[in-house]
């Protein structure tokens, strides 16, 4: 343990040849690499704190490191990787170490032998009313990382960072601890040799206290603390003649039940021996085909410990869990007792899935204990046979594992971008697959997209991973008739266009769509295009998306022309779509290149560029950077827009 006196130990003496920084340029420094002194902050900060005080302490202490005049800076360490962004700033170097002493010291314990440091009193600026704010979830292993660093002490939790963060050799971080006040650098690194250098962890959205999620504190607590404020306030008014409130509340509430923690349907919604356990053939008798016929499985449906905490954590999220939901989901409690679709160990996590007719709730902890416990959320109302086919059960190293529906009688994985592959076979485990490639969290060129083949009673669904808890069904044909992805033709019509899903990520998509509307040949020669329009739509209903895409003759993928968002074109409701593009042929001559779906009667463009003509079709002459406006009329007579 830490004694106070590591944060009276004085700074080592700065040489002559020490570059004096002052108050601009140390600004400067902390401007442009806020972010990741914030984070440096974040991770050494000890983790009792709380994940959002965490937050707000960290924004603190890194603000606290401007000087208040020139000063003398510490000579910058050599990176593991030089020419990075903050190799040789001297700025840099002085307020990193500022913020990783004032780390220190917030670790350090109070006594009454020594007035207490400001950085371990509690912090004034930033504060945030009313909300909790916190990190981005990560996946088990950011869990299983932010665990053991818990476990280290302040120091040696800052010499893994250094290592990992700033990828400074060891004699520099023991340089770096020391001129920060560490008592003992050597025994801090030792301590960081005891974690697995899985250093890349460490620049997850995990650990990013500047990209935040918010979530109401406790309304129940805060409602009780502003009556009790309400009532030692009028208490005062009238000398003490009022020692409380009546027992009965401040008002009658009319035909309202008790409070939460009195009712009792939200009494019975917190019970484990009151979930729902549906049988394990019910399926096969009954005319439902979506989650509430999921019979219970997992290795833990007996654990009653483990679903008691499951459920008060979906009722009452504590301040340390990460919770998530997609657009449009709400994240409070079950409306009365649950259905128990799993409990059981994966990985290095025990996991239990719910489903409450709404939502698929989706609670998460560590195998050896409760810190770093997840709650996610997801809509899956009004889902049935295809899309109530698999629901995700843990993701890991880039890849997803999913528990597939009781019908679902054999699992694949696909490279959607290369549809002459063929499928390789997952094993499935009463419902769970093998782990397969996750497209969802993967950055760079798109080079791959895999997803998931499942076949059974509904036949064979594609469906892809894109963040969320229930995976997207992929289908193909004109809106209202379009039908899964299957056969060869299908599986081509579908890879020029698989990298067009990663805009759709974290954005509760249900079902995608992909339509090829129109073929066009084109100006001098240039062999036959396609037109296709891509559709997304959600489970919230709104946030529906549709993309009109391009593709040239040998291209490999399709370009996005034309985007927009909650319009009905290009779905079921207006199965109509017109899309023009500005295109070069390789004569050097530009075009005004538009396409309509099939019945589509005339287009006609006006604005930079002018031109019409009868059919689905049209090609005229442009200028190189010309703008024009798109109209088309149906064959009955209706007139409709450019998507845009």
């Amino acid at each position: 343990m830490q004694s106070q006196d590591v944060a009276q130990r004085p700074v080592p003496t700065p040489t002559p040849t020490d570059p004096v920084v002052d108050v601009e340029q140390a600004e400067a420094a902390l401007v442009e690499h806020y972010p990741r002194l914030v984070r440096l902050a974040y991770l050494v900060l000890p983790p009792g704190l709380g994940r959002s005080r965490r937050v707000l302490t960290a924004h603190a202490l890194t603000q606290r490191a401007l000087p208040r005049g020139r000063t003398t800076a510490p000579t910058i360490p050599a990176q593991a990787q030089p020419g990075g962004a903050w190799a040789g700033d001297p700025g840099y170097a002085f307020v990193r170490q500022r913020v990783l002493r004032s780390a220190l010291e917030a670790g350090l314990p109070l006594t009454f032998r020594a007035w207490p440091r400001r950085a371990q009193l509690p912090v004034l600026l930033p504060q945030v009313w009313g909300l909790k704010v916190f990190p981005r979830s990560g996946g088990a292993d950011e869990l299983a990382l932010d665990q053991r660093l818990s476990a280290l002490s302040a120091e040696a939790r800052a010499a893994y960072v250094l290592r990992g963060l700033e990828q400074l050799p060891d004699t520099e971080v023991r340089r770096l601890l020391a001129a920060a006040g560490a008592e003992d650098p050597a025994a801090a690194l030792a301590g960081a040799d005891g974690v697995p250098a899985q250093y890349a962890l460490l620049e997850s959205p995990e650990f990013d206290a500047c990209s935040l999620q918010a979530r109401p504190t406790d309304l129940m607590r805060r409602r009780q603390h502003g009556k009790a404020a309400l009532a030692a306030v009028a208490a005062l008014a009238v000398c003490g003649a009022l020692l409380g409130v009546p027992g009965d509340g401040w008002g009658p509430e009319g035909a309202a039940a008790p409070p939460y923690a009195r009712n009792p349907s939200a009494e019975a919604a917190l019970d484990p021996a009151k979930l729902v356990r549906v049988a394990p053939a019910a399926w096969q008798s009954s005319a439902r085909t979506d989650f509430s016929v999921w019979p219970a499985r997992g290795d833990l449906t007996g654990d009653t410990a483990l679903l008691r905490r499951a459920l008060a954590v979906w009722a009452r999220p504590g301040e340390r869990v990460r919770v998530s939901a997609t657009p449009g989901t709400p994240s409070g409690g079950p409306p009365g007792p649950a259905q128990l679709l799993w409990a059981g160990g994966v990985d290095n996590a025990r996991v239990v899935i719910l489903y409450d007719g709404l939502r698929i709730a989706r609670y998460a902890e560590p195998k050896d204990g409760t810190a770093g416990a997840a709650m996610d959320f997801a809509r899956a109302d009004g889902a049935s046979g295809a899309e109530a086919s698999a629901v995700v059960l843990d993701r890991s190293d880039g890849n997803v594992r999913y528990l597939t529906a009781p019908w679902v009688t054999k699992a694949a994985e696909r490279d959607l971008m290369k549809p002459g592959s063929g499928a390789m076979e997952l094993t499935l485990t009463d419902g769970i697959t093998s782990p397969l490639a996750s497209p969802a969290t993967r950055t760079g060129a798109c080079a791959s997209w895999n997803v998931l083949e499942l076949s059974g009673r509904d036949g064979t669904v594609l469906a892809t991973d894109l963040g969320e808890l229930v995976p997207a069904r992929l289908t193909a044909g004109r809106p209202g008739a379009a039908r899964d992805v299957t056969g060869a033709k299908a599986l081509r019509g579908w890879a020029p266009y698989a990298c067009s899903l990663a805009d759709l990520r974290g954005q509760g998509v249900r079902t995608v769509n992909s339509w090829s509307y129109a073929s066009q040949v084109l100006p001098e020669s240039g062999g036959t295009a396609e037109w296709v329009c891509t559709r997304a739509e959600t489970w919230r209903g709104g946030g529906t998306r549709a993309l009109a895409q391009f593709r040239t003759p040998g291209g490999v993928y399709g370009a996005v022309v034309a985007k927009a968002e909650n319009v009905a074109a290009c779905g079921p409701r207006d199965p109509h779509v017109l899309a023009g593009v500005l295109w070069k042929a390789e004569g050097g001559g530009w075009y005004l290149l538009a396409a309509g779906s099939g019945d589509v009667a005339s287009v006609e463009a006006s604005g930079g560029v002018t031109g019409s003509g009868e059919g689905n079709l049209l090609a005229v002459e442009a200028e190189q950077g010309a703008q024009a406006e798109l109209k088309g009329s149906l064959e009955d007579g209706r007139v409709i827009s450019g998507l845009r």
